[in-house]
């Protein structure tokens, strides 16, 4: 890719583009609100005029003030172009704090979704401030989230992995799709409760509408009636009788109505949003078999879907208006709740049982699109590619960097995972980038299972599961020793290894125990992970365990991390080299903090 058309310069020229439209919008909004208390001084003056002199006509005042309700509609919109460009300004900031590596510490950081039992989550920074979700994540709704952080969590089978990775490099080129997605709607973020209105559209109905809505229509028009008849006749009998029937109605009814009304109003904040973002996926055109797909699904009997979230929006809002006096007033005469409770039936009845489904596609385009923007601010990054052969399981890849570090500061390593070498026992010293590596591989084995671009030259790996223990920690509520979690989570990994392909990532395996029982213990983990045809790393800097390889001839490299000291400076190369460590750095690093030693 040239300079010109380097990501980085078309994310400024786009922000150029977005900050002289914000700047626009802004002296349009200030010239307008000005216009706004003119006019509303002139209404002033014209009605005090009229109501003295008689003059000018009242049609002057009623031109004026449509002039004004002119302006407020137009000052309305401005407002909402307004907060559009600034989202688009935002949008295009970040990525280019991605780009230049400045990205940590912004964004949704996918705490909601860490869980301190998975088998990897914790170990490789998935979620939290600095992770791989707050790096990747550009999703605006809950169920672009949610979907992001599933696949993050667990692999895809192979034929998901290449649809999505063919998804991902359309979307990396429809930079004015990705930035709709970002920037429509009313609100930054897309508050709608998946989970809740999902359950909400497929409860039982609380009435059948289609039996009563007459009859409540019936006694609305004979509401309606007494009313005009009270204001036209001193006689109150049949007005008074008639508020009693519908208090009564309301009253026994109202129990069934708060089930229908009080879930929707948790679940449907923001719908216009939505509405507004499941348009803009119905109107766009997609060559990618998964993106087509996701599409396909969106029409329900011919409807799309962004008209039916917008009827369900004006109900919502015509619910949130029963909170208003003077509908509670209306309420009683005409039954305006009731004939909003039948409306809400009639909308679960015809578009229910297709509402998981549209929030599930566009949860599943907006985790696309992040992974579409990541791609394509970083060019250099390939996918990852599979191996032909059923039943072979390897990791092979080739300068391998960590996609948290800044490029300047990641040395990168390649590593050869296979059946014939199934794993790396990699020794080194304190510091010396054992674990960073480790954290390196199973980064990229997460990024190439949800089909996303990986951080190397190139990267072949088989379908495998993941597992990791290397921050594990004691628990004081629990009871639990760090010794005693260590082989818990241990357990787990080659527990793993039964359901099929297992990657594993073990550093400083059995540290919290001796040595004779470390030596031991780890020689029968290895054993039984070879005897299931996992491969991965084991990390130690107790040299003991590095002769396990001579009891597996064949089937484990020694590859190791040093240190230099020099003047009595430690540096650090970061570079893997074969064979065992020959040095250490314990006793420098405790001198170097004022230990006697």
């Amino acid at each position: 890719m040239s300079q010109a058309t380097s990501p980085a310069a078309v994310y400024s020229q786009r922000l150029q583009e977005r900050n002289e439209r914000l700047r626009f919008l802004q002296s349009r909004h200030v010239w307008i609100g000005n216009s706004r208390i003119v006019v509303l001084v002139a209404i002033v003056i014209l009605w005090w005029r009229i109501g003295t002199k008689g003059s000018p006509s009242i049609g002057w005042l009623i031109a004026v003030i449509a002039g004004f309700i002119a302006l407020i509609v137009v000052h309305r919109r401005v407002l909402r172009a307004i907060r559009a460009a600034t989202r688009a300004t935002a949008l295009y900031q970040r990525g280019l704090a991605r780009i230049e590596d400045r990205w940590s510490g912004g964004g949704a950081s996918g705490e909601e979704f860490r869980r301190s039992e998975h088998v990897y989550a914790d170990d490789l920074d998935i979620f939290g401030q600095g992770s791989l979700f707050q790096l990747l994540c550009g999703a605006r709704t809950r169920m672009g989230k949610e979907k992001l952080a599933e696949w993050m969590l667990a692999g895809a089978e192979l034929p998901m992995i290449l649809q999505r990775q063919e998804a991902i490099r359309e979307l990396r080129d429809k930079l004015d799709l990705r930035e709709d997605l970002a920037v429509l709607g009313s609100s930054d973020s897309i508050e709608v409760d998946p989970a809740g209105l999902s359950a909400w559209a497929s409860l039982p109905p609380v009435v059948d509408y289609r039996r009563w809505r007459i009859w409540a229509a019936l006694l609305a028009l004979l509401g309606t009636a007494s009313i005009i008849a009270r204001l036209l006749s001193p006689k109150m009998s049949p007005f008074l009788l008639l508020l009693l029937v519908n208090a009564i109605l309301l009253f026994a009814t109202y129990a069934r109505w708060l089930k229908l009304f009080a879930p929707l109003s948790k679940a449907s904040h923001n719908l216009d949003s939505l509405a507004e973002v499941l348009s803009r996926i119905e109107n766009e055109t997609f060559q990618a078999p998964l993106l087509r797909g996701l599409q396909a699904r969106l029409v329900t009997g011919g409807l799309l879907p962004s008209a039916c979230i917008a009827r369900l929006r004006t109900l919502s809002n015509l619910e949130e208006s029963l909170r208003n006096m003077f509908v509670q007033v209306l309420n009683i005469p005409l039954l305006y709740s009731i004939h909003l409770a039948f409306a809400l039936e009639k909308w679960k009845d015809l578009y229910g049982r297709a509402v998981p489904a549209w929030l599930e596609v566009a949860g599943e385009i907006e985790a696309l699109s992040s992974l579409g923007a990541y791609s394509f601010e970083h060019p250099g990054d390939p996918f990852c590619s599979f191996t032909p052969s059923v039943g072979e399981i390897c990791f092979r890849g080739e300068s391998l960097g960590h996609p948290l570090m800044p490029a300047s500061q990641c040395v990168r390593n390649s590593i050869s995972l296979e059946a014939g070498r199934q794993i790396w026992l990699v020794s080194g010293s304190n510091m010396s980038g054992k674990s960073t590596f480790l954290r390196i591989v199973g980064v990229n084995a997460v990024l190439g299972m949800m089909g996303a671009p990986v951080r190397a030259s190139s990267l072949e790996m088989s379908p495998v599961s993941l597992g990791a223990a290397m921050r594990v920690s004691d628990s004081l509520q629990k009871g639990v020793s760090h010794f005693y979690a260590e082989i818990s989570r241990i357990h787990s990994v080659v527990v793993l290894s039964q359901r099929g392909p297992l990657l594993f990532l073990f550093d400083e395996i059995l540290q919290g125990t001796n040595s004779h029982d470390r030596r031991a213990g780890a020689e029968g983990i290895v054993k039984t992970l070879l005897q299931r045809g996992a491969i991965g790393l084991v990390t130690t800097h107790d040299l003991a365990l590095t002769s396990i390889s001579e009891v597996f001839p064949g089937k484990i490299r020694n590859v190791h991390f040093q240190e230099k000291l020099e003047s009595g400076r430690l540096s650090f190369d970061y570079l893997l080299r074969d064979g065992i460590v020959t040095t250490s750095n314990g006793i420098e690093l405790m001198k170097s903090v004022g230990l006697e030693v």
